[in-house]
């Protein structure tokens, strides 16, 4: 059955040493009201590793119900006079505490990306993960996934990482796409990495499955 969901992608910008506090946060408190009132599920939570980007970091990942969802869920927050969901209004203030801003996504699954009901059913877990936000030419990003699917994905396999995620963004004229992997261990992300580095002055064989502009980075979940 294709995915019909559409997704919320969020980088946060993380106040000194609060990155585990916000993280507790946002998993404890934020996420069993959302899953109550509007059906937000919560995908995943991860801290930035901040070699691979700016730091302090969170990533927040996060499940509605397609676009109809999405704007139930506008309307359930931003239906009021603060713009704040009033049940909530407690845990954004302590959540001031705890980071500064982020930046948001809109994404659109590829027809075959799993939800995270069917991840959860089977048993996915992975030590790391690497999220790949690529700038494509505009209205090629939905054949830009395609493109990885066929040529990137059985390359990767080779070094066990999983594409469990493709996105495009929306509202952005089809020309951003955005990448999860899941990275079995350390050890795997550093072959791939060697690899990577070993090809990059042979040209066509790595532009094959590669982003051919952006940005990555590897972060580490909490369960």
């Amino acid at each position: 059955m294709a995915n019909d969901k559409v997704y919320i992608h969020e980088f946060i910008d993380i106040i000194g040493h609060n990155r585990a506090n916000y993280m507790h946060h946002m998993t404890a408190n934020w996420s069993p009201i959302a899953r109550k009132e509007r059906n937000q599920l919560c995908y995943g939570v991860w801290g930035t590793v901040g070699t691979t980007r700016r730091w302090p970091e969170v990533v927040n990942l996060w499940e509605e119900e397609g676009l109809d969802g999405l704007a139930r869920s506008f309307r359930h927050e931003f239906g009021h006079p603060t713009l704040q969901n009033p049940s909530l209004s407690a845990w954004w203030s302590r959540a001031a505490q705890f980071r500064r801003s982020g930046v948001d996504r809109v994404l659109l699954p590829a027809p075959w990306t799993q939800t995270i009901s069917e991840l959860c059913t089977a048993g996915l877990k992975s030590e790391t993960y690497a999220h790949e936000v690529v700038a494509v030419r505009p209205g090629s990003a939905w054949d830009y996934l395609e493109l990885v699917r066929e040529q990137a994905t059985p390359v990767l396999d080779r070094f066990s990482w999983r594409l469990i995620g493709a996105w495009v963004t929306a509202m952005r004229n089809d020309s951003e796409a955005l990448l999860l992997w899941a990275i079995p261990n350390w050890e795997q992300w550093a072959a791939r990495s060697r690899r990577a580095t070993m090809t990059s002055g042979s040209g066509a064989n790595r532009r094959s499955h590669s982003p051919p502009t952006g940005s990555g980075s590897c972060s580490s979940t909490r369960h």
